[in-house]
């Protein structure tokens, strides 16, 4: 078995490389779709956010209103208030998924995609946490895969997915900024990865690197598989 983080920043190509680990056998969750299920009525987080954030992050139909979320959370302040409630219950939830992997096959490759593997890490210790999950997060990974590029190219590849108006793009270039900027920097990110992958677009060299990756990745995982290791 063997636990792979796949991170990187926002506009970064982690989708892509995600897809293509999948389509090569890899077992793989994104941690932004499971937030967004875990924000849904009837769970904990929704209850908790909607008690923090006060009714008015809450539709006419129930659900959160995510962009007046959002907003709270990236403009006015209030992002550690956010993560707080969300990033325990995603990573429960996460190491469960990987528990169930391991149960049915012991040489899987599991695969955490998110974006925050070490902001979880760094914020919590800003925090003055050190011990417990949040805190250890990173190490709870075998290996670290981090995705990077120019902040530019980030920026543009956010703005491109929201398939805005032009009257609109303005306003998502300072959003995207002011995500990026709460976000560790890549050369940061780097030097506590075990594979780093430039991605500026060519998309043949990107698949290239990952099925090096991949092939590098298996024959771990079926070698702790064969010696019986749990770690």
């Amino acid at each position: 078995m063997l636990r792979v983080g796949l991170t990187g920043g926002l506009g970064s190509g982690k989708s892509t490389v995600a897809a293509q680990l999948r389509a090569l056998g890899a077992h793989v969750i994104e941690a932004d779709e499971l937030g967004r299920e875990l924000m849904e009525p009837g769970h904990q987080v929704y209850d908790d956010i909607v008690r923090t954030f006060g009714p008015g992050v809450v539709r006419p139909g129930g659900h959160l209103d995510r962009a007046r979320l959002a907003q709270l959370a990236f403009g006015e302040g209030r992002l550690n208030d956010l993560n707080a409630i969300v990033h325990p219950a995603v990573i429960a939830a996460q190491q469960r998924w990987m528990e169930g992997v391991f149960a049915r096959d012991p040489a899987a490759v599991a695969v955490v995609e998110s974006a925050l593997i070490f902001e979880v890490e760094r914020d919590a210790r800003a925090r003055g946490e050190s011990e417990g999950v949040l805190a250890d997060w990173r190490n709870r990974f075998d290996r670290i895969l981090v995705l990077i590029a120019p902040e530019e190219v980030k920026v543009a590849r956010y703005v491109a997915r929201l398939k805005l108006d032009p009257g609109a793009r303005e306003a998502a270039v300072a959003d995207a900024r002011r995500r990026l900027a709460l976000q560790m920097p890549d050369a940061e990110k780097a030097v506590r990865a075990d594979f780093v992958l430039e991605n500026t677009g060519d998309l043949a060299s990107l698949h290239a690197r990952v099925a090096e990756i991949w092939e590098q990745l298996t024959a771990e995982s079926n070698q702790r598989a064969d010696s019986g290791s749990l770690k």
